[in-house]
């Protein structure tokens, strides 16, 4: 080590002889001539002369073991403090001449790294209009020991002041340090609130995620006109995870990580709270890859406020992920794969954003390739007690079942789904047919009786539901069962009771909805093996339907009746009309003893405040009614 430091003397006492003024050129030697002192008075002056230059000899020695000390003893805890006992030190040219040669001669020992880089951002501090003096010291530095580097710097200068910034901006321009300082950095954003590293030094200091964030906005900052490729290579995982950060500093903020982000402010101009920054850092990062475009677009929607709410974060997610599959698919499919193994560990504390953007972006993901895991993903969520994540998983399933490679998969999920048919959300129940219909378009699964019997009772209650998609939908899940059912015997019955929600539905002012009970009204006569109604559906007779019906079945006529009598409440009058038909032919085939012929003689008395229309043909039904009862031949009308 002595060695060294004379070594280092010597080399250091040459260069001050050859830049000393005693060193000068002689002058011309005329002009000596001429001002030719004493003899005496020369050796005087050359006395004063040598006095000076040991004087400046004996400083600069001083200054030199000074460093040396504050580098290989590791006294550099002034620069935590801000003590300015050194500020000469840092604030001469030798400072950095010494840096350049201990550290391309190698004259350090890896502990004495961090002591270095310390020195390095001090003497940057100090020297303002040198900022790029130590460029090459700090890149071979950092080419030897990058995570050292990087950590310390991370520690120093967590607000990333001036020289910080320098630092950083050199070390991601060389091509030999910037893929492994990004590397750390994103490794380091990745823990929250902190990461604990130990450096070389014994240093095993937390460094903060929201040191590394304020870095990374620098260097977008920094880089406006090009994107270092390690950001552009690694952008999935840097907006997620600033999109975590988003999410984590707006719902818990812990008490080190407000003290952390207090300091950081009292040391430069920073937003209030760290996730309004976590999203001016998101915001960085798409406006360098996508364009100000989807910035724009966001914000028109409101996304970047929604995203800074707790109870709206998951739909900015979702926002922002349909943004971006409009500019870029590739960009979302890269997306969408690295949050498949998040999902699939379950984390709950993003777990909800994350599932939301997924489903955003199904659609670009190739389902032979991811539809495995992604099934899996979302038959754990059909079964959460969350509403929103049963939503969001059924949105995802919709976009799985258009896939016939996924249909069979699906079959192990049909407990689940005949649960949500019951579901109080409307949505829910929505999605959920929307799922069974594109399953069974494809034709690939043949479903068991047991399944269908369920099926077909969950069914039921929708064909007369408030919520007109709901009709439409569950008709036509109907309609596609009778195409994969296997024929029974135990299901004929349930067939039958859908017959008359169907007729009348199939007089509905929607269109949609009329269209939908003729398919179910075909799909059924053709499960009945009934040619007589196929025949009728195929020919768009409805007015045959009820003479039809009611001869064909009779054992069923009261449930018939008591299927027929709710739409005599119906708010479109021509289901009304057509209701009272309905009754007034079925009491042919009732007896007088039934109890549904009383029923339907009390519905028609009490439609007196209908319409003239309505009332009209209530009241004329009702009297043919009472008069056959009146004679012996009532069961024959």
């Amino acid at each position: 080590m002595a060695g060294r430091r004379f070594s280092l003397l010597r080399l250091f006492r040459r260069k001050k002889e050859e830049e000393s003024p005693g060193a000068a050129p002689a002058q011309q030697p005329e002009e000596v001539q001429q001002v030719q002192p004493p003899q005496e008075d020369a050796g005087q002056e050359r006395t004063e002369e040598q006095l000076r230059a040991r004087g400046r000899f004996r400083r600069a020695a001083q200054l030199v073991c000074r460093f040396i000390r504050c580098i290989w003893h590791e006294e550099a805890t002034f620069m935590a403090t801000g003590g300015t006992a050194n500020s000469d030190l840092f604030s001469a040219q030798t400072s950095a001449a010494l840096l350049d040669m201990l550290v391309e001669n190698s004259v350090y020992k890896a502990k004495q790294v961090p002591a270095i880089v310390r020195c390095i951002h001090q003497w940057l501090t100090s020297n303002v209009s040198a900022e790029h003096r130590l460029d090459k010291t700090l890149v071979l530095l950092t080419e030897e020991h990058p995570m050292d580097v990087a950590v310390t710097l991370l520690r120093s200068a967590p607000a990333c002041d001036r020289a910080a910034r320098t630092m950083w901006k050199t070390l991601i321009s060389s091509r030999w340090t910037k893929e492994p300082v990004l590397q750390i950095l994103f490794r380091v954003l990745e823990y929250w609130p902190a990461h604990r590293r130990r450096t070389s030094d014994g240093d095993e200091r937390d460094v903060f995620a929201l040191a590394a964030t304020v870095a990374l906005w620098e260097i977008l900052q920094l880089s406006h006109s090009w994107c270092p490729g390690g950001v552009k290579d690694n952008f999935p995982r840097l907006l997620l995870t600033l999109l975590f950060q988003v999410f984590i500093s707006t719902e818990e903020m812990s008490e080190e990580v407000e003290t952390f982000w207090r300091r950081c402010r009292e040391q430069r101009s920073l937003p209030p709270n760290p996730n309004r920054f976590a999203v001016q850092t998101v915001k960085a990062l798409l406006r360098q890859l996508l364009g100000e475009d989807v910035l724009m677009a966001i914000g028109r929607k409101c996304g970047w406020d929604m995203l800074l709410k707790a109870d709206s974060h998951h739909y900015a997610v979702g926002l922002l992920a349909r943004e971006l599959c409009r500019v870029s698919r590739s960009f979302c499919r890269s997306i969408a794969v690295s949050l498949l193994p998040r999902l699939s560990r379950g984390e709950p504390l993003w777990e909800l954003p994350a599932l939301a953007f997924l489903v955003e972006v199904l659609h670009c993901l190739n389902p032979r390739q991811c539809g495995p895991s992604v099934l899996q993903i979302i038959s754990r969520h059909l079964r959460s007690q969350c509403p929103e994540r049963r939503r969001l998983a059924l949105r995802g399933l919709v976009v799985l079942s258009r896939d016939p490679a996924m249909a069979k998969s699906m079959r192990s999920l049909s407990e689940s789904l005949l649960e949500l048919l019951q579901d109080a959300d409307t949505d829910a129940v929505q999605m959920t047919l929307s799922a069974f219909i594109n399953v069974l378009h494809f034709q690939i699964v043949k479903i068991s009786t047991p399944t269908a019997l369920k099926l077909l009772e969950a069914l039921r209650p929708l064909f007369d539901n408030e919520h007109s998609q709901l009709q439409q939908l569950s008709m036509l899940l109907f309609w596609e069962l009778m195409e994969v059912t296997e024929r029974s015997k135990s299901l004929k019955p349930h067939v039958y009771l859908s017959l008359v929600p169907f007729y009348f539905n199939w007089h509905n002012e929607n269109q949609r909805v009329a269209e939908a009970s003729w398919r179910a009204l075909f799909g059924a006569a053709r499960f009945l093996k009934w040619r007589d109604l196929e025949d009728l559906v195929t020919m768009e007779q409805p007015w045959r339907f009820p003479e039809c019906l009611l001869e064909k079945d009779r054992s069923r006529v009261g449930q018939y009746v008591r299927q027929a009598l709710p739409f005599l409440e119906s708010p479109e009058k021509p289901l009304r009309k057509l209701a009272i038909k309905f009754l007034g032919i079925a009491a042919r085939s009732m007896k007088k003893e039934q109890p549904e012929l009383q029923l339907i003689c009390q519905a028609l008395q009490d439609m007196t405040d209908d319409s003239p229309a309505v009332s009209n043909l209530a009241q004329e039904t009702l009297h043919i009614i009472r008069a056959v009862r009146r004679t012996s031949f009532f069961h024959f009308w």
